[in-house]
């Protein structure tokens, strides 16, 4: 049955084996691909002076600077714990992945925004549309290698739980994977907005379209940061895992022959891929105090056993506490008398 206990937990979606490596990989394939597309957009924005394109420059240095706070995000949040931190480093991931997203919101998005109303009331200046094409369409495909790397792992990840990729990157507790895949998705559409604005420049003759470009590159980006600055506000302050995720656990713990029933039970994530879980439960046999302490703590070990559970906290039961029960279907544990 301890087998039996480790194989439920580890099909949760915060202990997805290899998920700690792969995203060290996705960050690293991103900050490459960001620091070409970044030295590639800024020369290409001297040498034309397209707003389009100094702001496509503004994205791409914020981008790959974000690479290197989730680069420390990873690393920092995969210390072990100790005895100052019971529950590990994992919210550190957190903090990194908030300062990146800030980082996209000041140096990415309002130095796009505020370049394209400058560029508004400028004069008409010479340019060099090839030149921006071609950087454009080169940019175009070193992202795309990019997302693709973002967009396997989170497909890889979605499938388990039977999810699309757009929902699991919103749910999952793996911030530097969500920053990569929402930064390369936006990152392709801002290079979409760019080529257009450049694009309407030469057709009209009218730079305001290039200006335009760049406002509506700097709008995209501080949505996304502002999402991005949401999902990992609400980790920090310790987001629940959902009733189904629940559901699931109780139902494992209800598998044990040494647990009667489950009185109350709560999930939080303590990091990416980690999370704390506290019950209350009611053991099997009328041992006495001292036996019943042992086999808790004999209970939460094996807990803390799976890579999943960064801490486990078991407390017994009162008589008149009703049980909990799982609720197959409806995701969200009942309680009975």
């Amino acid at each position: 049955m301890e087998s039996d206990l480790d194989d439920a937990l580890a099909q949760q979606p915060s202990s997805e084996g290899s998920a700690g490596g792969e995203s060290l990989l996705t960050v690293i394939v991103a900050l490459g691909a960001n620091a070409l597309i970044a030295i590639a957009k800024t020369v290409a924005a001297v040498l034309t002076g397209s707003a389009s394109m100094v702001a496509e420059a503004a994205h791409s240095w914020a981008d790959t600077g974000n690479e290197v706070f989730l680069l420390l995000a990873e690393r920092r949040g995969a210390r072990p714990r100790d005895e100052r931190h019971p529950r590990g480093y994992g919210r550190v991931t957190y903090v990194w992945s908030l300062f990146a997203a800030f980082g996209l919101l000041s140096a990415g998005a309002a130095v796009s925004i505020l370049h394209g109303i400058q560029q508004l009331g400028a004069g008409e200046g010479e340019t060099d549309y090839l030149v921006n094409y071609v950087v454009l369409a080169v940019a175009f495909l070193l992202e795309g290698i990019s997302f693709l790397q973002a967009l396997r792992q989170a497909s890889g990840s979605a499938r388990r739980w039977g999810l699309n990729p757009l929902s699991y990157i919103n749910q999952t507790s793996n911030p530097t994977l969500r920053a990569v895949f929402v930064e390369d998705s936006s990152a392709l559409a801002g290079l979409l907005l760019a080529a257009l604005g450049v694009g309407l420049h030469e057709l009209t003759g009218n730079a305001m379209w290039d200006a335009l470009g760049s406002i509506a590159v700097g709008v995209l980006l501080a949505v996304v940061a502002l999402f991005l600055i949401s999902r990992n506000h609400d980790f920090l302050v310790g987001e629940s895992l959902d009733p189904e995720q629940v559901d699931r656990v109780l139902a494992t713990l209800l598998d044990n022959p040494e647990v009667h029933r489950v009185t109350y039970l709560h999930l939080e994530f303590v990091g990416p891929l980690r999370f704390f879980v506290v019950a209350a439960v009611d053991l099997t046999g009328d041992d006495r105090e001292g036996a019943l302490s042992i086999r808790l703590r004999r209970l939460e070990a094996r807990l803390e056993a799976n890579d999943s559970i960064e801490d486990a906290i078991l407390t017994l039961s009162t008589p008149d506490e009703p049980s909990l029960i799982p609720t197959a279907g409806s995701g969200r544990p009942a309680r009975r008398p």
